[in-house]
């Protein structure tokens, strides 16, 4: 193995050990602009493993599941969040 190859599972570790938290913190937060900015972390690392996971094989292939993530991810917090902005202006 390779220093990159050892760096590589480091990494996917880390990212790993990184959403164990960020879903701990969505199943437990207490509010729900909580759980919308964890989704979107959460959205944040899966776009970063694909990024590293594209590294180890050296393909460029997954470059449009990468945009295609994060505009997801970016699209579903602002839905959320203006629609929780909404919720809390309707209650008072």
């Amino acid at each position: 193995m390779t220093v990159l190859d050892y760096v590589y599972a480091a990494t996917f570790t880390m990212l790993g050990v990184g959403v164990l938290f960020v879903l701990y913190r969505l199943v437990r937060g207490p509010s729900v602009l909580d759980r919308i900015v964890c989704l979107n972390t959460i959205s944040v690392l899966v776009v970063s493993a694909i990024v590293v996971e594209a590294a180890v094989r050296g393909d460029t292939a997954y470059v449009g599941l990468m945009v295609t993530v994060a505009l997801l991810g970016f699209v579903g917090t602002l839905t959320a969040a203006r629609f929780a902005e909404r919720r809390a202006h309707d209650r008072g």
